[in-house]
């Protein structure tokens, strides 16, 4: 498949984020930057521009997990996957707390770490925008 992410296909993917940032959760109309597609397995590592392959991500989560599939899960120290927006559910991983997005799972904590999900402004939005 062409390397090059179609209009259409962009239509598809926000659509189906419903207009939301799949890693932290922030809605477009909340973020003075477009959210982009991100390639959840990235092209280098063999991830192909499908449907399947794609998610709806915020330049911030974009940019800190950028070909990233794994980082060190600040609890435990191990090597651990990031969240999958195509396989996993976000509330097995993830809760909201005041504007904190809480990992439940070593796979809600490495994402959260790796992202820079908590960092002052994104929680500071949360809290003023709600926007979950």
């Amino acid at each position: 498949m062409t390397l090059k992410i179609s209009p259409a296909l962009r239509r598809e993917v926000f659509q189906r984020a419903e207009g939301r940032c799949e890693y932290c959760r922030l809605h477009q109309d909340f973020s003075i930057y477009t959210h982009e597609v991100d390639h959840v397995v990235a092209r280098k590592h063999g991830g192909k521009t499908v449907l399947e392959n794609l998610a709806l991500s915020c330049l911030p989560c974009n940019r800190y997990k950028g070909s990233d599939l794994t980082s060190i899960d600040p609890q435990t120290g191990e090597i651990t996957r990031l969240f999958d927006p195509r396989s996993d559910v976000w509330p097995e991983h993830f809760i909201l707390e005041n504007g904190r997005i809480i990992g439940l799972s070593a796979i809600g904590r490495t994402t959260i770490f790796l992202l820079k999900i908590n960092i002052v402004t994104a929680v500071r939005n949360r809290q003023l925008f709600g926007n979950f």
